[in-house]
């Protein structure tokens, strides 16, 4: 059950996209861009490549999966960084708000903000260039479900990062995805990848995602123990961001460093 409190930090987020477009329009406008340009570029691919070969479910599909763990994690980033930038933190603190509730309330307005972004691209890939998600069959659901978990783990943790130290370090957070990416092998297999690169790959959920994305595409089945796999430690990754970001809060709190939130430094 969620509770008020939660629910505030929800509504708070409400009332600050319902009265600025600069940010809804975010929303919208990087989503339709990446799906437009893979689009086309899937659309090239097919023109001069064997007839039996189809780049849209497999490339287009990979890029729109993708963007959705980028906006699931950047909406819990966002979130918080928007109680940073207006110095409105330390206020949720002096009520009987917890650690958990508001944790809670920016994992919520990530759920909200991530899946009109993904409604957006799932309309735009089927309207003009005939992405059908259900070519995925069942496999669908485990693949966002995957992406969805690690996309929170990665944005409680990147909260972490800026809590302890301080908020010019927001620009250690914006790279995270685009650092993971060539692990998760989005465009292309694992095999493709070094030895040592491929073991790394096997401790990040999206690279099981990706992998029996391809599978599926190319008739031969989602690989379901992988997908369990990457459950389980998309579950795993949850917990230790939690507990980093609870364990960050209280060092913050014992040492002064809540109070002490400077643009001009990261110490």
């Amino acid at each position: 059950m969620v509770s008020s409190r939660t629910a505030a930090i929800v509504l708070r987020q409400f009332y600050l996209m319902r009265g600025s477009a600069a940010r809804v329009l975010p929303l919208f406008a990087w989503v339709a861009i990446d799906i437009i340009l893979w689009g086309f570029m899937s659309r090239y691919l097919n023109s001069i490549s064997a007839p039996r070969l189809n780049f849209v479910p497999s490339l287009l599909g990979a890029v729109l999966l993708w963007d959705f763990l980028g906006r699931v994690m950047f909406g819990v980033t966002t979130a918080f960084l928007e109680d940073v930038w207006s110095r409105n933190f330390l206020n949720f603190f002096a009520s009987p708000m917890t650690v958990a509730d508001y944790v809670a309330g920016l994992v919520l307005s990530s759920i909200l903000t991530s899946f009109i972004g993904l409604v957006v691209m799932v309309l735009l890939a089927s309207a003009i260039f005939g992405l059908s998600m259900f070519s995925y069959g069942l496999a669908l659901v485990p693949f966002i479900l995957v992406l969805f978990l690690f996309g929170i783990a990665m944005g409680i943790f990147a909260t972490s990062i800026v809590l302890r130290l301080g908020p010019a370090a927001e620009w250690f957070i914006w790279p995270l995805p685009a650092l993971i990416s060539p692990f998760v092998s989005v465009f292309y297999p694992l095999s493709t990848l070094p030895q040592w690169m491929q073991w790394t790959a096997r401790l990040l959920p999206p690279s099981y995602v990706f992998e029996s994305l391809r599978a599926t595409v190319n008739g031969q089945g989602p690989w379901w123990t992988g997908l369990a796999l990457s459950v389980v430690l998309a579950l795993l990754y949850i917990a230790l961001a939690a507990i980093t970001f609870a364990r960050v809060f209280r060092l913050a709190v014992r040492t002064g460093l809540i109070a002490r939130y400077s643009a001009e430094t990261v110490s």
